[in-house]
């Protein structure tokens, strides 16, 4: 089923991101991962795409054994790095044969040890040109990224982030084909709501969901959004700093945080809650069940969110 249609039932959607592990080890506990998270009944999973090619090839059969296996829809992201447009085709035609019907079309970030985005001769350089292509041939259901805090290599002459320039580029993702678009992650809502007051001014009218990430280990959060360009509010970061040394006292404060997120979105109107989950259940699962107990799943027959 498309997401975009999962997003227009009037009922929050619950979806999950997971990583293609680099090992078979990793692809046995991200298997377990899966299903430890099975009975929460999500919308949907993504899985993200890599710039190697092992790692591609990994997103692809990952993707597909979702979509075969489990009761909810699987959806395969897409990046322009290091692939020409024949590439490009060869993944759609694999996704298509395996009844993928959802694609998250992306830029993509430069592979490990370059420092910059490197345009692949007659490859794509924007995430439009690639929403265009896939929507020019095929008839998957397209989503795309968005930054509420502006996308860190948007900036002007002065250094300057610049959000307007920023939400033009977003506003020709949506025009190429893109149907949904779901946010980096943030920990202050005033920047989500900020930016979709902003996205419908510009005249951006898909569903946009919040990306949120459970903070489960201080060192990692800050090297994520130092990449990304997302910011930590600093009441939030000096608690953190204060217990860092505590595994569990961060987890703790991660899930309670990310937890009082949650609930705010959805009651001030979010479509759903998109869950950066590092392939890890626990502090997902925490959050989920107690927004559960407020937005438990719709019934549906057997099979879950697909059409028989």
């Amino acid at each position: 089923m498309r997401i975009r249609e999962l997003l227009s039932t009037g009922r929050p959607s619950f979806s999950f991101e997971f990583f293609p592990p680099k090992t078979d080890e990793g692809l046995v506990a991200l298997r377990q991962t899966v299903q430890s998270l099975r009975d929460l009944r999500p919308t949907y999973v993504s899985v993200t795409y890599g710039a190697g090619g092992s790692t591609r090839d990994r997103t692809v059969e990952l993707v597909a054994e979702i979509e075969r296996e489990e009761p909810f829809e699987a959806m395969a992201h897409l990046t322009c790095v290091g692939a020409t447009r024949d590439e490009t085709r060869v993944v759609l035609d694999k996704l298509a044969a395996a009844g993928v019907e959802n694609v998250l079309t992306l830029r993509g970030d430069p592979p490990k040890g370059a420092t910059k985005f490197e345009v692949t001769p007659d490859g794509f350089r924007y995430a439009n040109e690639l929403a265009e292509f896939v929507r020019s041939h095929y008839k998957f259901c397209l989503g795309g990224a968005c930054y509420p805090e502006v996308h860190p290599e948007c900036v002007n002459g002065d250094g300057r982030r610049d959000a307007a320039r920023d939400l033009a580029n977003l506003k020709r993702k949506v025009d190429a084909g893109v149907e949904f678009l779901v946010t980096q992650l943030f920990f202050d809502n005033n920047a989500y709501f900020d930016f979709v007051a902003r996205a419908r001014a510009t005249g951006i009218g898909v569903p946009i969901v919040p990306g949120i990430m459970p903070i489960t280990n201080v060192e990692q959060v800050k090297r994520f959004t130092s990449m990304c360009g997302a910011s930590i509010p600093q009441s939030l970061l000096d608690e953190l700093e204060q217990y860092k040394g505590d595994e569990h006292a961060v987890l703790s404060l991660g899930v309670a945080h990310a937890a009082a997120q949650c609930l705010e979105l959805l009651q001030r109107g979010a479509p759903g809650i998109h869950f950066y989950t590092l392939n890890k259940s626990v502090a997902t699962r925490t959050i989920l069940t107690a927004l559960r107990t407020v937005w438990p799943p719709a019934r549906e027959p057997a099979g879950g969110t697909k059409r028989a």
